[in-house]
């Protein structure tokens, strides 16, 4: 098969590239060249600026194109419409951040999707025609945009897309360091400032193993929209995490497991600071690590155990980047500031009864 990428030179388009590869298919790459794309053997590129060059895409002819970095409705709908003749299949990576609510489980793809308000889509607007922003912008805006992005596709080539919403997308080539922080910070061993409940669930995803459904489902030619993380809800806590992280990297890590209350008002940072921790105070996400993703196994999604991404994850970590500071995680210095006031309070909590 004859594929396009736009963008696949990061995480999971450098995945998609590999995979679309080993499968043995022509691979073509659309993007600014901002990345470098010189690791892949064999493969074209077309330097342009989606908002601007998608003309160069003329002339060309292709299976299926996968739309890795359409974030904004007018850029989305201009490469449709110029890639309807071109190709036959258009693949757009989507996001769960999609849904309307996820304040309750079993959220589907049936489920209600964000409607932005008025005020919202002139903030859109004015993004949608300046083109000038990154994903990290977005905000509020983000989940209502890839809304109006797939609606822009399935309108210009109905029955001719598959939407794929992944969740939290991990593994080897991860540029936002959510899910490595926990694996390098655990390998360092000591006491490990860790979030709320033990218990509470995590939902994520392997990118090779999203990258390899989603090609196996365009070489089926599917058609539809996915949600795409690990399992059924409830496989995977947060405590298992840590202790997996812990067994693979063989440290001393000494768990230390901290109130959602103290994290709170110690304005601790959810997801950032503190990734993959959703505090029981953001009910509105209460559902979020609870979406219904059977349809996705249904169609022959395969998962590799969690402790093989860890281990993955701290190889290429140690391989290639050791040095670097990473993107999200708590500073050394101020979780250790965190830890001895939680022992403080907790010393003085016992005192008085």
């Amino acid at each position: 098969m004859k594929l396009l990428i736009l963008g696949g030179t990061r995480f999971l388009g450098h995945h998609l590239v590999t995979i679309a590869l080993a499968h043995k298919h022509e691979v073509t790459l659309f993007n600014r060249g901002q990345h470098s794309s010189t690791a892949f053997s064999g493969v074209e590129t077309i330097y342009g600026d989606r908002h601007h060059d998608l003309a160069l895409l003329q002339g060309h002819q292709w299976d299926a194109v996968i739309d890795t970095c359409g974030y904004l409705p007018r850029s989305v709908r201009a490469s449709a419409e110029i890639l309807a003749n071109l190709v036959d299949r258009y693949v757009f990576i989507s996001s769960l951040s999609v849904y309307a609510d996820v304040t309750v489980p079993g959220v589907d793809e049936a489920s209600s999707l964000v409607t932005l308000t008025d005020e919202q889509l002139q903030r859109a607007n004015a993004i949608d025609t300046s083109g000038q922003v990154s994903a990290m912008t977005y905000g509020d805006l983000y989940g209502g945009l890839k809304v109006l992005c797939e609606q822009a596709i399935e309108e210009i080539m109905p029955n001719r897309s598959l939407i794929l919403r992944p969740g939290l997308i991990v593994g080897v080539g991860d540029y936002t360091d959510r899910f490595t922080y926990w694996v390098v910070r655990v390998a360092c061993g000591g006491e490990v400032l860790a979030p709320g409940n033990p218990n509470r669930y995590l939902q994520l995803i392997d990118v090779r193993d999203l990258a390899e459904w989603v090609l196996n489902q365009i070489e089926a030619k599917a058609t539809g929209i996915y949600n795409n993380v690990n399992g059924m809800p409830s496989q995977l806590t947060m405590k298992t995490f840590l202790e997996q992280c812990k067994a693979v990297s063989n440290s001393d890590a000494l768990f230390t497991w901290v109130s959602d209350e103290f994290l709170v008002q110690k304005q601790v940072a959810p997801w950032s600071e503190v990734p993959l921790w959703i505090p029981d105070e953001m009910s509105e996400l209460k559902g979020f690590m609870f979406i219904d993703c059977s349809q996705a196994f249904t169609a022959g999604l395969k998962l590799r155990p969690v402790s093989q991404t860890i281990q993955d994850v701290l190889s290429w970590r140690k391989t290639h980047h050791s040095q670097e500071k990473l993107k999200a995680g708590l500073d050394s210095d101020k979780e250790q500031d965190l830890l001895s006031q939680w022992h403080e309070m907790q010393q003085y909590e016992h005192a008085q009864t």
